[in-house]
């Protein structure tokens, strides 16, 4: 009513006092935990005045040019770092390392700690343009045996030194292989629990061949074999074709650059070092591949558990061949099915719908390999 002197808005409780902190000890500690000393330029792999031993990375090498091109333009000297002339691997702390060295001349290195240096607080996480670590004693010493680029050898301590331990260990240290032995405990942190058998060998990324060449090659051969993976995403199958190729006489493999298993250490692994002997190619598209393989005179067949011709009726098997290979799942894609010359199904006896991929490409090159010998 007018002159009544109430006002709605008016505070009626009172005013919220300031609210009592915890004194920081509610606060994560690892929110506070340092990350310790920063790495110096030319220790860091991704700076432009990197000078580490270590593989240097594309990102890197390109920064590094940049650099260079901008000094020459304005004359002056180029602000970048000179790769291989900085130790950047830690050593094994007392006794005697890779450079047969004594510990205290390597500097104050950390001990029992081997491979790259990282700055702390950074994941020392592979890149896929990372290098390799490959595991086991036969794909090891075939690796070996091939000359493939390898920078450091891992023996873990107390292993058993059979025929293949010691063949490794000489092949090496014949090759100027830096040898580290650090313990089982080490090797399993590095390898992530994978078995190794007590060796691993650091390489560089897995070095493709051009297809082209790939074809060209095969085709100089008496009887040109190659084969094709449509897909197939499991290193460990990639690995088991690649062995069943060098186990019976083919000449190559390709697959997709993406959506498909490519060089891993698994898969090496798996393949038993035949990943070695065997040349491998990725290509862009699998169909226009396979085109080129055709007009270059391959018969492509693909397997395929409904396939209109038996593997054991092949007469096609004795000319130039090419095995297309279905993924794990699905098998072959439509657009691949449709490439092919011929549909190739292997007869089986039980109610088993299908073999496993590599499984499959096994069957169908040991027939191939039986019909191109014995007729």
């Amino acid at each position: 009513m007018p002159g009544n002197s109430f006002n709605v808005s008016k505070r009626v409780s009172a005013k919220k006092g300031a609210t009592a902190g915890s004194g920081g000890k509610n606060r994560s500690s690892s929110g506070l935990k340092g990350r310790g000393k920063t790495l110096p330029a030319d220790e860091r792999p991704w700076h432009k005045g990197y000078s580490g031993t270590e593989k240097l990375p594309d990102k890197t090498a390109r920064k590094q040019e940049k650099e260079r091109r901008a000094a020459a333009a304005e004359g002056r000297a180029p602000k970048v770092g000179i790769p291989g002339t900085k130790d950047t691997t830690w050593g094994r702390g007392g006794g005697r390392g890779t450079t047969g060295r004594p510990a205290q001349q390597r500097g104050n290195r950390p001990q029992g700690r081997t491979g790259p240096r990282i700055a702390p607080g950074r994941k020392s996480n592979p890149t896929r343009e990372g290098p390799e670590l490959l595991l086991g004693r036969n794909p090891v010493n075939e690796a070996l045996r091939a000359s493939i680029p390898a920078t450091a050898l891992y023996v873990a301590q107390g292993i058993d030194l059979d025929d293949r331990v010691v063949e490794i260990v000489r092949t090496a240290g014949d090759r100027g292989i830096p040898i580290l032995e650090i313990s089982r405990l080490e090797l399993d942190r590095m390898t992530g629990g994978v078995l190794h058998q007590g060796v691993g060998l650091q390489v560089p990324p897995f070095a493709y061949e051009n297809f082209d060449d790939l074809v060209a090659a095969a085709m100089e051969q008496t009887a040109p074999l190659l084969v094709a993976l449509d897909g197939v995403t499991d290193p460990r199958n990639l690995g088991a074709v690649i062995r069943s190729v060098a186990a019976f006489g083919a000449h190559g493999v390709f697959m997709t650059e993406r959506r498909a298993a490519g060089i891993t250490a698994t898969a090496w692994r798996t393949s038993a070092g035949a990943a070695a002997r065997v040349p491998v190619s990725q290509v862009v598209n699998l169909t226009r591949s396979i085109k080129a393989a055709q007009q270059a005179g391959f018969t492509a067949i693909g397997l395929d558990a409904d396939g209109e011709t038996d593997l054991y009726q092949l007469e096609v098997a004795v000319g130039p061949l090419l095995v297309v290979v279905g993924s794990e799942g699905r098998g072959l894609s439509r657009l691949v099915g449709e490439t092919c010359d011929l549909r190739v199904s292997i007869p089986m006896m039980s109610e088993v719908e299908s073999l496993n991929a590599s499984v499959a490409a096994a069957v169908t090159l040991a027939e191939v390999s039986r019909r191109r010998i014995y007729g």
